[in-house]
């Protein structure tokens, strides 16, 4: 239903949702990109939200806000404005000096009212709000020296396979903007150190077996023509794209969840899916249960260190 002052109530559980200007264009067309407004924003969140709830809840969230579309300025919001409904949930975490108060989106109405902020991209905490120092989740990102695929492509092959060999699970995610995210799912019982001191072990050993393809070089003129497999977000308070998330780019990409069968599809890139379509791949269920599985590091860190000897 439409207000005639220009919003838009979205009806979302027990919730309406007012969306202020939903015809504003925040993804301007042009070449082959298709324009995007608000209220397809909103729509891509509401229809999306059964399989990208399960990924949020919990977790401490970054806002990328892009509140005059994506050619507008942009900020990160971490701590939540006194003005945000009462109802969204809220959770306090320690920083340096004082404490940040983040939204946590639990909801579809609380996923709605971001989009009406014109938060574009979600970044999520890999720990949860009542486990804050133990993360769940460990993430590689594979970040291409360009636009070559093949080089993310082949990079997450040696990875998953590394990853099998430690007899880890794994997942795929198209990042939306240039790569892909490997995910590991955890239990939760080591501290962001280990998990980190971990990443940087697989990375490491990823690395030097092909020191022509990939770098842990964290600065960008050591890194050449190489992938760098970042490991940066397996940090207390870092962030990583949250699944099903959108990010401003045009055409509205968004990180997609894949199975490993889809890493050989011909047609996959970073951008591959759309808000026009990346409902679709969810509704396939490309992860399927795999994330509840999390896994102890102990016994993959034995076979790592046997295997670098």
């Amino acid at each position: 239903m439409s207000g005639g002052d220009g919003t838009r109530g979205v009806r979302a559980g027990r919730r309406t949702v007012e969306v202020h200007r939903p015809d504003k264009v925040l993804f301007p067309g042009g070449g082959d990109a298709k324009e995007y407004t608000k209220a397809d924003l909103v729509d891509f969140y509401r229809a999306v939200a059964p399989f990208m709830l399960p990924h949020l809840r919990g977790r401490p969230l970054m806002l990328e806000r892009h509140p005059d579309g994506i050619d507008g300025p942009t900020f990160m919001q971490k701590n939540t404005p006194e003005h945000y409904p009462e109802w969204i949930p809220r959770v306090e975490v320690a920083k340096e000096g004082g404490t940040v108060r983040h939204a946590v989106c639990d909801d579809t109405a609380t996923l709605l009212y971001l989009a009406d902020q014109a938060s574009i991209t979600l970044h999520r905490w890999l720990s949860r709000a009542d486990r804050i120092d133990h993360p769940d989740r460990l993430v590689f990102d594979l970040d291409p020296s360009g636009d070559d695929f093949e080089d993310v492509r082949e990079a997450a092959r040696l990875l998953g396979e590394l990853l099998d060999e430690l007899e880890l699970p794994s997942a795929l995610m198209t990042t939306g903007s240039r790569g892909l995210h490997v995910i590991v799912p955890l239990n939760g019982r080591h501290d962001f150190d280990e998990v980190r001191a971990f990443a940087r072990d697989v990375a490491d050993t990823l690395a030097e077996a092909h020191p022509d393809r990939l770098t842990t070089a964290a600065r960008k003129k050591e890194r050449g023509e190489r992938l760098y497999l970042d490991i940066q977000r397996n940090a207390y308070a870092q962030t990583a794209v949250a699944p099903y998330t959108v990010r401003p780019r045009p055409g509205a990409p968004v990180a997609t969840p894949i199975t490993w069968d889809q890493l050989d599809d011909p047609e996959l890139g970073a951008r591959r899916w759309t808000i026009a379509d990346a409902v679709e791949q969810a509704r396939t269920n490309p992860w399927s249960g795999l994330l509840s599985r999390g896994r102890a590091l102990g016994p993959a860190r034995r076979r790592l260190n046997a295997l670098r000897g």
